[in-house]
């Protein structure tokens, strides 16, 4: 076997859902890419009365990191065929039971979205292995190959507007981002500009319920959690990402900017990021690192970065309250190559797939709510918004905190990411 293309990947996914339609569900995502390519994730779970917790696994952001796509994949056939043969699942030395594989699909919206980049993962396939961002020729200048496309990990909305952020001390070109189309990290026009990262945006609009996110990239063995813009810290709410007051101070270390998260946040990325870290070294020994974002373990440096996707994810819990994701970022593959052999390929897959497996355990409900107790609830939900509306209470009101109070939830080469 080899990696799998753009047509395999699709073709795969379509299989899943014909095979398994009462337990699948396949998701037409709506915006095309420039090369007029529709992609599809792939919904899977029993569902019921009560929507159900989520989960959102994408893969393939940038193109030449090829083997995620793989790894999405073949965790999704493994999960469906061992429900449906009401068996675990195992994995070198990590195994699952039944159990705990029905409760995946019972009780949570598991939702995979392989191949968000597939002009880029076409391009890299079949003309320039090397390829980092996608096809969109919007911005390129004629005759100039390179300055085709945008890197879709920069093009989401946090902090997007670097030069206006972060210090001028930094050398964006080097992991941060940049305002020219001709570099691997061109962000694009404006935050979403692309279709690719609309369609994830699209996701999380249509299944609110998204507790868990978790985008897959290589290179380096690393478990990333937020932020990467700088240094965590869990003390000064003021000093976060929302505050003008601090453009132009954040992506240095060890200086007086430092990003704002709460301890139970940190608390529970790092018991989730070690979780998932326990199944994939449980496999055969592959010990990924946890780090935050900002200081790229495997890379051994700090690595600040603007408009990726995990720490968009995770800044909406910080926006709204009615937002409540965990988001990571994966890099699989300890070798530091994007291009292992298949045979390695192989053994990263059971790794990654274990790794998934447990995440996705790990976001299942401890207690099931019987149907009866979810009409109930929603019935009291709308009218308590009646009542007492959002839209005047809530942070988008009109008595909107002004920017950088307190935001607490509850309280008010170019490297591979």
């Amino acid at each position: 076997m080899s990696f799998l293309n753009v047509i395999e990947i699709e073709s795969a996914i379509q299989g899943l859902a014909a095979s398994y339609p009462a337990i699948t569900k396949l998701i037409t995502l709506p915006y095309a890419t420039a090369e007029g390519r529709q992609s599809h994730a792939l919904q899977i779970g029993v569902g019921g009365a009560c929507p159900n917790l989520a989960v959102l696994i994408v893969s393939g952001t940038h193109a030449r990191e090829w083997g995620g796509p793989d790894i999405c994949v073949n965790f999704a056939a493994d999960l469906l065929k061992a429900y449906s043969n009401n068996s675990g699942l195992s994995y070198g030395g990590k195994s699952f039971t039944a159990t705990q594989i029905a409760s995946i699909v019972k009780r949570l919206t598991l939702i995979v979205f392989p191949d968000l980049n597939p002009d880029g993962r076409n391009f890299s396939q079949t003309s320039y292995s090397w390829w980092r961002k996608n096809r969109n020729p919007a911005s390129s200048t004629p005759g100039v190959a390179a300055s085709i496309g945008v890197d879709l990990n920069r093009n989401y909305d946090f902090l997007w507007d670097f030069p206006t952020a972060f210090s001028p001390a930094l050398n964006p070109e080097i992991t941060l981002a940049s305002n020219q189309p001709s570099s691997d990290l061109f962000h694009g026009t404006a935050p979403f500009s692309e279709p690719e990262t609309r369609n994830v945006r699209w996701l999380f609009k249509q299944y609110p319920t998204i507790v868990r996110f978790v985008d897959i990239h290589s290179y380096g063995g690393d478990i990333l959690y937020p932020w990467g813009d700088d240094e965590n810290q869990t003390n000064t709410s003021s000093m976060n990402f929302t505050n003008s007051a601090w453009n132009g101070t954040r992506g240095l270390a060890g200086d007086q900017y430092r990003e704002y998260i709460t301890q139970p946040d940190l608390d529970r990325l790092l018991a989730l990021a070690g979780s998932m870290s326990g199944a994939i070294a449980a496999v055969r020994g592959e010990n990924y690192a946890l780090g935050q974002s900002f200081n790229l373990p495997s890379w051994g440096t700090t690595y600040p970065t603007s408009g990726a996707s995990d720490d968009w994810a995770f800044s909406r819990r910080y926006r709204s309250t009615k937002a409540s994701t965990f988001a990571f970022a994966v890099e699989f593959n300890r070798t530091k190559t994007f291009f292992p052999t298949w045979a390695e390929m192989e053994l990263i897959i059971r790794d990654m797939s274990a790794g998934l497996v447990q995440f996705s355990l790990d976001a299942v409900p401890r207690f099931w709510r019987p149907w009866i107790w979810c009409v109930i609830f929603q019935w009291l939900y709308r009218l308590w918004k009646r009542l007492w509306p959002w839209e005047l209470w809530g942070p988008y009101g009109p008595w909107e905190r002004p920017l950088g109070e307190d935001i607490r939830p509850g309280a008010g080469i170019i490297g591979p990411r």
